[in-house]
């Protein structure tokens, strides 16, 4: 199977520069990855063709704004296979579609019931739901995480009972690159009829985003992770869960009527889209996923698994370098620390040989205190990855190494 990975770096502009004299080689994708040409035209096409606010204006520039930013929406609705376009909320970005959930979780939700969220998971997955325990009373629970970096299965379903009301995990670990079988996670918590949100943050920049075949109640993402812009992102949930789950804020477009005394709100997708839309980061976002989608899936797929496998071996047959997260299924995410060197040193220096990787808890302190380490460097993959750059990873690995024992 062919992959033209020269191709596809061809069209992303940031991947030519040079950093203090050094190729760039980008490897921090699980944070955000580069935007192709096609996305960064469609950002500034609207805002020198039709920028506008959108829904109600009487003129030219609004109607071509609304329709490019509902077009966008239409996209989004059959990337994840959505049942219904109203479905689709546009949020700031994953953080604020889990705020939505959980800021309206802890209303439904009173002192006995149960939430169950894991030991990988992200901050913002995390802390959401610890808030809403606060607010209602209700007792959270968290999955186990096995040496290799995988949930444990058996303690998950022992923690399933009928005082569980709401499950929330990630499709894929950000820190281990972990890859979680939701499709079955789901259907354990269904059988107690329990609201299921998945953290598709990483598994939607991979194309895995059915929410009809996971059969979960909420999934959420931002674009910046799938090669669109920063800023913007979506939750999508089931039409008969989100017709009557709480709003979080309030304003413009999220209402029907408003009296001196009182409101009703709006219908989906707008009682959830209070405000001044992100028009143009949207319209872009629904570029991003058309470049995406008219990729080779399987292509994909098997490169981002050949560069993985690449750095893995040579990681393992690295001397003094330790794989944090060696789950059965993974993507393209190689977290690791070293015998010489705190983490935080290890990305210093490679910057300095123009090797962007990310290193710190990612957002995960819990998992990082699980395996006894204060963080690792993490070096992420993406489709515009060359094992070129992986060879270079581990060449600059080794200088790292001499300048730390």
């Amino acid at each position: 199977m062919s992959f033209d990975v020269a191709a596809i770096r061809d069209q992303f502009p940031i991947l030519k520069r040079e950093i203090d004299g050094k190729p760039l080689v980008y490897l921090d994708n699980a944070a955000t990855t580069q935007k192709p040409q096609c996305v960064i035209d469609a950002l500034v096409d609207y805002y020198t063709t039709c920028n506008s606010n959108v829904h109600r204006g009487a003129h030219r520039l609004a109607d071509e704004a609304t329709r490019r930013f509902e077009a966008a929406r239409d996209i989004v609705k059959e990337f994840i296979n959505a049942p219904k376009r109203e479905e689709v909320i546009w949020t700031s970005g994953t953080t604020e579609s889990i705020n939505i959930v959980a800021n309206g979780l802890g209303s439904l939700l009173s002192p006995g019931d149960e939430i169950i969220a894991t030991g990988m998971d992200h901050h913002a997955n995390l802390v959401t739901w610890q808030q809403a325990c606060k607010v209602s009373g209700a007792t959270l629970k968290t999955v186990p995480v096995t040496d290799k970096g995988e949930l444990d299965q058996d303690a998950y379903d022992a923690m399933l009972n009928e005082k569980t009301k709401f499950v929330a995990f990630p499709h894929v670990s950000n820190a281990l690159g972990t890859i979680n079988p939701v499709k079955e996670m789901t259907a354990k918590a269904k059988k107690f009829g329990a609201w299921v949100l998945v953290d598709g943050a990483q598994g939607a920049a991979h194309g895995w985003a059915d929410v009809q075949n996971i059969g979960c109640d909420f999934y959420a993402f931002s674009a910046h992770k799938l090669y669109g812009p920063m800023g913007i992102g979506v939750l999508w949930g089931r039409e008969s869960v989100l017709e009557s789950w709480p709003v979080w804020r309030t304003g413009g477009e999220m209402i029907s009527t408003v009296t001196l005394e009182e409101a009703t709100w709006n219908v989906l997708p707008y009682r959830f889209e209070a405000g001044t839309p992100n028009v143009g980061d949207a319209i872009a976002t629904g570029e991003a996923i058309r470049w995406f989608s008219a990729l080779d899936q399987e292509a994909v797929t098997a490169h981002e698994k050949t560069l993985l496998d690449y750095a893995t071996e040579l990681a393992e047959a690295f001397e003094g370098l330790t794989i944090i997260g060696t789950a059965k299924e993974k993507v393209g995410v190689l977290s690791f620390i070293m015998d010489h060197g705190h983490p935080a040193d290890i990305g210093f220096l490679l910057d300095r040989q123009g090797i962007a990787v990310r290193t710190g808890d990612h957002c995960a302190q819990p998992l990082m205190a699980r395996f006894n380490v204060p963080g690792t460097a993490r070096a992420s993959f993406a489709i515009y990855n060359t094992l070129e750059e992986v060879d270079a990873l581990f060449v600059a690995l080794k200088k790292v190494r001499t300048m730390l024992a």
